[in-house]
């Protein structure tokens, strides 16, 4: 009789713990959603090879239940200088932050990529590897978002619609620009700086707007610069550096293991970008020229003028006499360890002080 009547009772007992373990372990198995910004698909291959397939598959990149519901910037309806506003408001979880576009917001991003300061991709990533720590930290405690890793797009350099084959040949055109560093530049050898987003310039060139346009060269092959100006011109201003971050309030919200995972996988594709991005940089010179080899882009008919070393002796001049003064001044003003904190790690690394 005793055990008869126990047997309901601790029956129920045992359904009722399995009922919540099972619920428990179905929780644990839902995954996770982060919401995040990509590049503009207009940017090309980078952003379609790589960046797109990494969040696509992202729990399997990164070993975390976690998914991504990914889409470039240019089918959000949000600006690319918008970004660090709308993760500083929890509307997004992971961005792939356009640097220059969003230094208006935070100066101290362009610390990455002044005008003339890494010419080649070996010293951008000099820069970047002393960088980082100094900007990681500043956006933390700005935009409550950390900083993931960062790469290149790859030199950016001038495409126009009129006969270009130096610095001196930009007078009185109206070049497009995107950031305040290099507006500045272009003043100093007497162009005139319009600010433009990128998905604006191809138009922008077919009508007139402005006379020549500053990108990468794959970049520019993917959205068709090739089909509205006529040369290209292969001096380096920038290396277009762009990062990932995530918001902190996500970033908080994992284990440690699961941080170091999302590290890990995050480091490995800034890694790849690198290389991959020296290799389309090569590669879409020659298309856009019509030269070969010609594997990854394009192929059209600009005239490639020779690079002047007359210019890319002014292009170095410029990172101390006019690229960290016009930052400093207003880095200073929004953070005023701005330009000390930067000479004391990517100053050293370059030799500007």
């Amino acid at each position: 009789m005793f055990r008869s009547a126990r047997l309901p009772r601790l029956t129920r007992t045992v359904l009722a713990a399995s009922t919540l373990f099972a619920a428990a372990f179905a929780h644990a198995q839902t995954p996770i959603t982060f919401k995040v910004i990509g590049q503009p698909a207009a940017t090309g291959l980078v952003q379609k090879n790589y960046e797109k397939p990494f969040f696509d598959d992202f729990a399997a990149r990164t070993g975390l239940n976690i998914k991504a519901d990914y889409k470039p910037i240019d089918q959000l309806g949000i600006k690319d200088t918008e970004q660090l506003r709308v993760m500083k408001a929890g509307l997004f979880d992971i961005v792939s932050l356009r640097v220059s576009q969003n230094s208006r917001d935070e100066p101290t991003l362009l610390g990455l990529d002044l005008v003339g300061a890494a010419p080649d991709y070996a010293t951008a990533r000099k820069v970047y590897d002393a960088y980082r720590d100094t900007l990681d930290k500043r956006l933390q405690k700005s935009f409550q978002v950390k900083l993931l890793g960062a790469w290149p797009f790859g030199p950016q350099i001038l495409f126009c619609k009129k006969p270009v084959a130096s610095l001196a040949d930009l007078k009185g055109l109206k070049v497009r620009t995107y950031d305040q560093n290099l507006s500045k530049f272009m003043a100093t050898v007497g162009a005139t700086p319009v600010p433009l987003a990128f998905t604006e310039v191809h138009q922008s060139l077919s009508l007139g707007v402005v006379d020549c346009a500053i990108t990468g060269p794959s970049s520019a092959n993917s959205s068709g610069w090739p089909e509205v100006t006529t040369h290209q011109y292969a001096l380096g201003v920038q290396m277009a550096v762009n990062a990932y971050a995530i918001g902190l309030k996500q970033w908080n919200k994992l284990k440690p293991e699961e941080q170091a995972k999302l590290q890990a996988a995050f480091t490995k594709l800034n890694d790849d970008i690198w290389a991959y991005s020296q290799e389309l940089t090569a590669d879409a010179m020659n298309c856009n020229a019509g030269k070969e080899p010609c594997k990854l882009n394009k192929k059209f008919k600009l005239v490639d003028s020779p690079l002047q070393e007359a210019d890319k002796k002014a292009l170095t001049d410029a990172v101390a006499r006019i690229s960290v003064p016009t930052w400093a001044e207003i880095c200073d003003k929004a953070n005023k360890t701005c330009s000390a904190d930067w000479k004391a790690t990517v100053g050293k690394v370059i030799g500007i002080q």
